[in-house]
């Protein structure tokens, strides 16, 4: 069988949350099916480290979808033509983009609507083409899947698409993933801000990560009197003016670090060197952190709301995010009592476990190839 995948997001060194899931479960599926043939469609030259095995062939279509203009030509026009000329048998797209004009079987994967709630986040153009699109691209795809039980009942609500069309396939941990010893915590901490102790916040910085609230929230940390500082590891893509206010108006804003992008092998060292994880968001579809906090054994103190209460479970410290107080109270918490830190750092270990990007391509596959899947249970 010929598989097409969407592998547009594989750009190295540009890898956000989505990529590296389609990073780790289709490498997965390519290692786990060598006797089928897929067909990777790109819209640049594909790194060798992406083409993950001899069984896949890159394909690159033109123009670079970057921009809505861009991606209306690329998904609607470039990749129409390109799955009747390669005799694609069935298309995956990872992403949440689909052809609409299309009559190759198609499986989707829509990680979350957050454009639907919280449109000024977007640009106007970007806003536009997604709140346009998305609904179709729902409804389009012959499966259709996202991370969390939220999304699907989210996807369900705003879409009118039965919920029980939705399969939930999550999200995992990276292997890249894993606790250091005391020492070598202790020479990232030196490293890093002198040897203090630190919260860290993981993730792309936007409007719906709630980071005004989590900025006034480590201020009257430090007000009441703990040292500690605080950075967030991820770029400034969409850092705004309410936000840099905030920062301004900060007494404390000198221990406040920003570390802009940085690969993976530094994120599980700093993660994993912290205090604890600061993951307050107003919206994630999943919350991919929780999990490699999990996995570093480092505390986390997430959001009650959207999905990170169904991923962190009771693995975690919840706090509304719209109440700074709260927040200070969590990483109070975290900070004094060591007890309560180890008993939730015991409780991530335990929570991993019903996390596997094993059982998603496992589940991928299925959608895929449902008869193939069918067939081998038959047989096991």
């Amino acid at each position: 069988m010929r598989i097409g995948i969407n592998t547009r997001l594989f750009v190295k060194g540009k890898m956000d949350g989505i990529a590296w899931y389609a990073y780790e479960v289709v490498r997965r599926i390519v290692r786990d099916h060598p006797e089928h043939e897929f067909v990777f469609f790109c819209d640049r030259p594909c790194d060798k480290e992406y083409l993950f095995g001899e069984n896949v062939r890159p394909v690159v279509l033109h123009p670079q979808a970057r921009h809505p203009l861009l991606w209306w030509w690329w998904f609607g026009i470039s990749l129409r033509k390109a799955l009747k000329k390669e005799r694609i048998d069935v298309f995956f797209s990872p992403d949440g983009f689909v052809c609409l004009h299309t009559h190759v079987p198609t499986v989707n994967i829509i990680h979350d609507i957050n454009f639907e709630h919280f449109p000024k986040f977007l640009r106007f153009s970007h806003r536009i083409y997604y709140r346009h699109f998305f609904p179709k691209y729902a409804r389009k795809a012959d499966t259709l899947a996202t991370v969390s039980a939220f999304c699907r009942d989210d996807i369900a609500r705003t879409y009118h698409v039965p919920a029980g069309k939705i399969r939930v396939i999550g999200n995992a941990a990276a292997e890249d993933f894993f606790p250091l010893s005391a020492e070598e915590a202790a020479a990232v901490r030196e490293q890093w801000t002198g040897g203090r102790p630190y919260f860290i916040f993981v993730g792309t910085i936007n409007a719906r990560k709630n980071i005004p609230n989590q900025l006034l929230a480590y201020e009257e940390f430090r007000k009441r009197g703990h040292d500690a500082m605080l950075l967030f590891a991820g770029s400034k893509r969409h850092w705004s003016h309410e936000m840099e206010h905030c920062l301004r108006r900060m007494q404390y804003a000198g221990d406040v670090l920003f570390t802009g992008y940085i690969p993976t092998e530094t994120l599980n060292r700093l993660l994993a060197s912290a205090e604890g994880l600061l993951y307050v968001s107003s919206f994630e579809g999943f919350g991919v952190p929780i999990l490699e906090a999990f996995a570093t054994h480092t505390p986390v103190i997430t959001a009650d709301i959207t999905a990170m209460p169904e991923v962190a479970g009771d693995a975690a410290i919840l706090v509304p995010p719209e109440d700074p107080k709260r927040i200070t109270d969590a990483m109070e918490t975290v900070f004094t009592q060591k007890e309560t830190a180890k008993a939730l750092i015991q409780k991530g270990i335990e929570r991993l476990n019903s996390f596997s990007w094993e059982q998603s391509a496992e589940l991928i596959w299925e959608a895929l190839c449902p008869k193939t899947s069918e067939k081998k249970a038959r047989t096991q």
